[in-house]
């Protein structure tokens, strides 16, 4: 018997798939790369905190080299990380759902993205759509185009309120009988919107009734401002699903632990998809970098007090941003609720990367267009506010003669 697969790609001349040739390019690099190294810049255009790591996770990294922990390892995480995190989710979830996160639903990832291309592997096939809630990170859409399925927005809108709003009915409008999951980033990029929790149990309700899977992006789980949920966390579907629902929640060392370059996240899914995930990790990446799991196991047991003085820093320039950048006449602005980011319209403005190129000539301050994040973005720009809080204001001081 043949194990040919009978489903040929179209492919580019070259003999590339043409789904991978045709895959955008990152925006916001393309307008970063170009202009750093300009001096007196405020590069507020990528998501990511500019603390380096604290000392006692690079600590825990060198210890762990010094036990020579620089060798293969298990492929869904040394144990050690995979009950640190078990314990962690349990820790933060348990008071709502009454049960605990099991080590058999942990499996170690090489980053949040890896994460993310992982689920499109387990999940997609060609013919098969996802439909996500925009605008949102492109990363996240464009793992399923890799699979040859189709990637679906339904976009959020702002109410009469200033807030962002999730139109249910649309959402669930736009999935069909070839629909394989929901995608959820909350806290949200580039919006800031957070999930509430009557929305978070509606589409979780409807996910177990037409049987499709929801992936829950929640990288941001811990830079919530509004909440009075333990820890100062925004609400997870890990708060109200059972251990068996088609349930993926993706997390991430970056944001929180500001560990953007170590590359390690994790992936919480029903204990039935281990073994299956254990094979994408073999053929993504063998396992993750073994002596940074051991740094990530410390980040997890001894960062708390960082995290929230982490998360203390960025809401005060969250209010700098609000109060500020909201004042100026050009400008609308939601309150962002979670995450670093500030997600803005421009009255006028109908060519974000243009103004982005304009905002660096002109003001020297670097943000990312809103085209980046989908089509509907356009007209909006994003400000990472994830900086210090002398830079932050300095970036509205520059920002005003032009958008005030």
């Amino acid at each position: 018997m043949s194990d040919k697969i009978n489903y040929d790609p179209p492919r580019s001349e070259n003999g590339l798939r043409r789904s991978i040739e045709n895959l955008p390019g990152s925006l916001i690099r393309h307008v970063a790369e170009p202009n750093m190294g300009r001096d007196g810049l405020l590069k507020l255009w990528f998501g990511e905190p500019d603390v380096p790591t604290p000392q006692f996770i690079k600590d825990a990294a060198t210890a762990a080299l010094a036990d020579n922990q620089v060798f293969y390892a298990q492929n869904r995480g040394v144990p050690l990380l995979r009950r640190t995190i078990a314990d962690y989710a349990t820790g933060l979830h348990r008071p709502e759902t009454g049960h605990d996160i099991d080590i058999d639903r942990i499996t170690v990832s090489g980053s949040g993205m890896n994460a993310i291309m992982m689920v499109s592997e387990a999940l997609m096939s060609a013919g098969d759509n996802m439909v996500a809630v925009g605008p949102i990170w492109p990363n996240c859409k464009e793992t399923v185009r890799i699979m040859d399925a189709e990637a679906r927005q339904v976009s959020l809108r702002l109410g009469d309120d200033g807030r962002w709003q999730l139109d249910m009915d649309e959402l669930f409008d736009a999935c069909d009988d070839r629909t394989r999951a929901i995608f959820i980033n909350s806290p949200g990029n580039p919006t800031g919107w957070v999930i509430p929790r009557d929305d978070q149990r509606a589409v979780l309700d409807e996910c177990r009734r037409r049987g499709i899977w929801l992936i829950a992006d929640e990288v941001y789980l811990r830079l919530a401002y509004e909440t009075d949920l333990p820890l100062g966390r925004a609400p997870s579907f890990l708060d109200i699903a059972q251990p068996d629902d088609r349930l993926i929640v993706i997390n991430s060392f970056s944001k929180s632990w500001s560990m953007t370059g170590w590359r390690l996240g994790w992936i919480t899914h029903p204990a039935d998809c281990g073994e299956a995930f254990e094979k994408l990790v073999e053929y993504n990446i063998a396992n993750p970098t073994t002596f940074v799991q051991y740094a990530g196991a410390v980040a997890i047991r001894d960062g708390e007090d960082f995290v929230a003085e982490t998360v203390d820093r960025y809401r005060r320039n969250r209010d700098i941003v609000v109060q500020r950048l909201g004042a100026m006449k050009r400008v609308t602005l939601s309150r962002p609720e979670g995450a670093f980011y500030a997600f803005f319209a421009v009255d006028g403005m109908t060519d974000s990367v243009a103004f982005a190129q304009e905002l660096i000539d002109s003001v020297g301050v670097g943000l990312a267009p809103g085209r980046a994040f989908s089509e509907d973005g356009e007209g909006w720009m994003r400000l990472c506010f994830a900086a210090d809080t002398a830079t932050v204001s300095a970036a509205m001081d520059r920002l005003d003669p032009v958008l005030g």
